[in-house]
């Protein structure tokens, strides 16, 4: 959506004004990656707690347990799509806030790990809807010039999301004694109520107001609201690429249709690599791998702060290059990243180096992700998408990347468990290896078959990326 502005002193007074609106409201919207990031994180400090107190096996813990919420998430993903598409964006979102109040506090309060389970399900299909409403809504206010860093800031928001949970359960162990992990979960229920009546001020989408509601008049009111120039214009424009889509729809195949070939696959294969870098497994057993190193425990929480802290500076740094450098650019110097620290990890695992160096290519690993495919996923899938499918494609993307989520997360501990696990005997560097060599099939995907999306309309990329 391009946007342009008067000259002169008003009209950049009332375009500061503009983009500071358009940023608040983003903002937002973006929150909902706060509470994804903390949700997503807060299980690692009560993992080991739980384990002890209710004694299940490593693979009733890693499916029940570790990797629930994120069978939720598969589930909200895959559904997300939907009701973002018929209801519009803003009350979708307000939704996600109920459930990640509900979830927060149901676990916090259960006295089973069936209960648990149930509730952990609930916020994880907030965090699979949030994955695909989010970056839709943003995507859908934001200009080309802006859009990278406006629905980058869904990813700095979850990073964030998960510094705060790694610093809440480091500070909030031994204040319950044996219960403490249950203030570790339930204190996510405070900034899930904010979330929620912030959601209150925002706008509905005007994409969603002028393809699927058909509100010009409604649409209208949100430009002026975010400052637009050319509304008529611009509004010409959405229902011209609507109409395109409605009829080249008229096939018959719906959403999976020949002509989206291409974007079904970029949006797949970027989801894919995410996970299989290995980023869910380290963040969710960050500290039982560094206990693996030699860490104690105290050490072991205290290290995943270091951690979190470094995934939220080099999200920072992605922030401010995505709109420069680019997307693919910032997935290459990424690829780099990932198979130089992974090969290391691996290497340190297997000659049984010091935990200290160890810690350092682990925190190698964070910035590469945070920088490379962290800062690009949600904003990559977000836009290649056409306007009258972009929540459907959201969706797609997102239940491909928490499907894989859940399924290493379910697994790990069968591989990961100092006494059971498969690798029991020889360490855990057989798994870093196997993600370095993943990461060296992303590097060629990337450098081969993803587009620069930088600086492109999304009518602009449906025309470039959609096969007639």
């Amino acid at each position: 959506m391009q946007v342009s502005f008067d000259t002169g002193t008003t009209a950049q007074k009332g375009a500061t004004s503009s983009s500071a609106n358009l940023f608040g409201i983003s903002l937002i919207a973006a929150l909902a990656g706060f509470i994804f990031g903390f949700d997503t994180v807060v299980i690692s400090g009560a993992n080991q707690p739980i384990k002890d107190l209710w004694h299940t096996s490593p693979l009733f813990h890693g499916f029940f347990i570790m990797s629930m919420a994120l069978w939720g998430t598969v589930v909200g993903a895959m559904l997300g799509g939907w009701p973002s598409q018929k209801y519009g964006r803003k009350k979708v979102l307000l939704w996600i806030g109920i459930l990640f109040s509900v979830s927060a506090l149901g676990s916090a309060l259960a006295t089973d790990p069936y209960t648990f389970s149930f509730f952990r399900f609930i916020g994880g299909l907030g965090i699979g809807v949030s994955s695909v409403a989010a970056p839709t809504y943003v995507s859908e206010i934001s200009t080309p010039s802006t859009r990278g860093r406006l629905v980058a800031m869904y990813q700095f928001n979850i990073v964030f999301g998960i510094l705060v949970a790694f610093l809440s359960n480091y500070f909030l162990q031994g204040v319950g004694g044996s219960n403490d992990w249950r203030w570790m979960l339930g204190v996510m229920a405070v900034p899930s109520l904010i979330y929620t009546f912030m959601v209150f001020r925002i706008p509905e989408s005007p994409r969603w107001l002028v393809s699927v509601k058909k509100d010009d008049a409604g649409a209208r009111k949100v430009m002026e609201r975010l400052g637009m120039n050319n509304i008529d214009e611009e509004i010409k424009l959405i229902e011209a690429s609507a109409q395109h889509e409605a009829h080249a729809g008229h096939d018959g195949k719906g959403f999976f249709n020949s002509k989206y070939k291409t974007i079904l696959w970029l949006a797949f294969l970027v989801a894919f690599f995410n996970q299989w870098s290995g980023i869910n497994f380290i963040l969710y057993y960050a500290p039982e791998i560094l206990s693996q190193a030699g860490l104690a425990a105290k050490e072991s929480l205290f290290n995943s702060i270091a951690i979190g802290g470094t995934n939220l500076i080099f999200t920072f740094a992605g922030l401010y290059l995505i709109d420069r450098l680019g997307r693919k650019t910032l997935l290459i110097i990424g690829s780099f990243g990932y198979i130089i620290s992974l090969a290391m990890v691996a290497w340190c695992f297997y000659t049984h180096a010091s935990a200290g160096l160890l810690m350092v290519f682990l925190l190698l690993f964070i910035a590469a992700h945070a920088i490379g495919q962290g800062a690009v996923i949600w904003v990559f899938i977000a836009e290649i998408f056409p306007n009258k499918v972009r929540a459907m494609g959201q969706s797609f993307g997102a239940s491909v990347h928490w499907v894989f989520a859940a399924i290493i997360t379910w697994i790990t501990p069968v591989f990961l468990d100092e006494k059971d696990g498969v690798f029991s005997e020889i360490g855990p560097w057989p798994i870093f290896a196997f993600f370095a060599f993943m990461m060296v099939l992303q590097l060629v995907w990337v450098l081969l078959k993803v587009p620069e999306t930088k600086g492109v309309s999304l009518e602009e990329l449906e025309r470039k990326l959609v096969k007639e």
